[in-house]
C-alpha cells in the first residue's frame, strides 16, 4: 500500500528559512544545468577541431548520463544517511572543478573522461536537494517549492547553452567551461556560510536497512515503479532535444552557434518556467482535493505536449518551430513541476533520498540512450522526423500517468511528512 503524505512535520516548515532554502538550491541547480548544457551548443566546433563523428559526439553526451545513472541510487541512499547539506555543497564544488577542467581537454578520450566525472559528481545533487525541500515543505506547499526549484533547470539550460555558444563564437569553446566552473566554486564558498543543517527525521513505521533493503522498500511500491517508468520516457524525450536541437537548428535553419544555442534553449525553457509555476500551483491544489491529483495534472501536461512535439520536427519555417518549442516547453513544465512531489506522495520519508536517486538514475539511463538512438535514426529517417516521433512517446506516457492517478484514488494510507 503506498504512503500518502498528509501533514506537516515540524515547526521549521513555517519559518522563512524554508523559502530561503529553495532560493539557495535554485542557484545550485542553475549551475548544475548550465554546466551540463554548455557542451551541446559547441558540438559543431568540437567536431571540427577534434575531427569527431556524430556517433562519437553521441558517446560524449551519453557518457555523462550513463555514469550519472549508475551513481544515482547510491547518491540517494547516502542522502538518507549523512547530511544532505554536505552532499549538496560537496557535489557543487567537485562538478564545478570538473567543468573547468573540461575546457582543457585536447582529445576525444579526455573529453569522454571529464564528461564521465561530471556525470558522477552531479548525480549527488538532486536526491539531496529534493530531500531538503521535502523535509521543510509539507504537501500543502511541496509542489510549489519544487516547481520553483525546477525553474532553475530551465534557466540554467538557457544560460549554459547561450553563454557557451556566444563565448565560443568570440573566444573558442574552451572559455565557457572555465567561466562556468569558476562561478560554481565561488557559489559553493558563499553557501557554505548560509545553508543550515536540516533536522533529522525518520519514519516510525519503516526500519532503515542496508542499501539493497532500502531500495527494495521503494521498488515494491507499484505506484513508485510506474512513476519512475514515466520519468524514463519523459527524460528520453528531454535529452533528445537538449542534445540534438542546437545541431538541428545549425543544420536545417542555417543558424550560427550563438543563434542555435539561444534558440534551442530560450523558447523551450522560458515556456517551461511558466508551465512549471502553473503546474506547481495546480499540483498542490489538486492533491488537496483528491489522492492522485498531482498525477492527473502531470498527465494533462504530457497530453498537451503531443501536437507541439510533432510540430517541432516537421516545421519548415521558423514561426512554426518557435510555436512548437513554446508549446512543448510549457507542457513539459507542468509535468516537471510535480514529478518529485508525486514520488514523495507514495514513498516513506526515510526512503525519499534513495527513491529520488533511483528515479533520477533510471531516468538518465534512458536519457543516455537518446543521443545515440537519435543519431542512428537520423541517418535513415532524418533528424526532423526523429524529433517529431517523440510525440508518440508523450502520448503513451500521458495515458500511463492518468492511470496511475486513477489507481491512487482511494488506495492510500497516511504517512509522516
Amino acid at each position: 500500500m503506498p504512503y500518502i503524505d498528509k501533514g506537516n512535520s515540524e515547526s521549521g516548515m513555517k519559518s522563512r528559512y524554508r523559502w530561503w532554502l529553495v532560493g539557495m538550491l535554485w542557484l545550485v541547480c542553475f549551475c548544475n544545468y548550465a554546466d551540463r548544457q554548455a557542451i551541446f551548443s559547441v558540438l559543431p566546433q568540437i567536431r571540427a577541431q577534434m575531427g569527431l563523428s556524430d556517433m562519437q559526439l553521441g558517446i560524449v553526451a551519453s557518457s555523462f548520463m550513463w555514469v550519472y545513472a549508475i551513481a544515482g541510487p547510491l547518491a540517494g541512499w547516502l542522502s538518507d544517511r549523512i547530511s544532505p547539506r554536505a552532499v549538496v555543497l560537496g557535489a557543487l564544488t567537485f562538478w564545478s572543478v570538473v567543468t573547468a577542467a573540461t575546457g582543457r581537454c585536447h582529445s576525444y578520450e579526455s573529453l569522454v573522461l571529464f564528461r564521465t566525472l561530471g556525470g558522477f559528481t552531479e548525480a549527488f545533487y538532486f536526491p539531496a536537494a529534493m530531500w531538503l525541500i521535502g523535509i521543510y515543505h509539507g504537501p500543502q506547499s511541496r509542489s510549489r517549492a519544487m516547481a520553483i526549484h525546477q525553474s532553475a533547470v530551465y534557466a540554467g539550460t538557457v544560460a549554459g547553452g547561450s553563454i557557451s555558444g556566444l563565448l565560443a563564437e568570440q573566444h573558442g569553446w574552451r572559455v565557457s567551461f572555465l567561466f562556468l566552473g569558476s562561478m560554481g566554486v565561488l557559489l559553493a564558498i558563499l553557501l557554505l556560510a548560509m545553508m543550515r543543517n536540516p533536522p533529522q527525521v525518520t519514519h516510525p513505521d519503516v526500519e532503515q536497512k542496508n542499501f539493497w533493503g532500502d531500495l527494495f522498500n521503494v521498488l515494491k511500491i507499484y505506484e513508485a515503479d510506474a512513476m519512475i517508468a514515466v520519468f524514463v520516457g519523459a527524460n528520453f524525450v528531454a535529452v533528445v532535444f537538449l542534445t540534438w536541437l542546437p545541431t538541428f537548428l545549425f543544420t536545417k535553419f542555417s543558424m550560427n552557434l550563438g543563434q542555435a544555442g539561444f534558440s534551442s534553449t530560450a523558447y523551450l525553457q522560458t515556456a517551461s518556467v511558466a508551465g512549471v509555476l502553473l503546474g506547481g500551483f495546480l499540483g498542490d491544489y489538486a492533491t488537496a482535493r483528491r489522492s492522485g491529483g498531482r498525477q492527473i495534472v502531470q498527465a494533462g501536461g504530457l497530453l498537451l505536449g503531443v501536437p507541439f512535439l510533432f510540430l517541432v520536427g516537421s516545421a519548415s519555417y521558423a514561426t512554426g518551430l518557435i510555436v512548437g518549442l513554446i508549446g512543448f516547453g510549457f507542457s513539459k513544465g507542468i509535468y516537471d513541476a510535480n514529478m518529485w512531489a508525486s514520488l514523495y506522495d507514495v514513498v516513506p520519508v526515510s526512503n525519499r533520498g534513495i527513491a529520488a536517486g533511483t528515479m533520477n538514475s533510471l531516468g538518465w539511463l534512458g536519457g543516455g540512450v537518446a543521443p545515440i538512438a537519435i543519431a542512428a535514426g537520423a541517418q535513415h529517417f532524418g533528424m526532423g522526423r526523429c524529433l517529431s516521433a517523440t510525440s508518440v512517446i508523450y502520448l503513451v506516457l500521458a495515458i500511463g500517468t492518468l492511470q496511475i492517478g486513477r489507481q491512487l484514488r482511494g488506495r492510500v494510507r497516511t504517512a509522516a511528512t
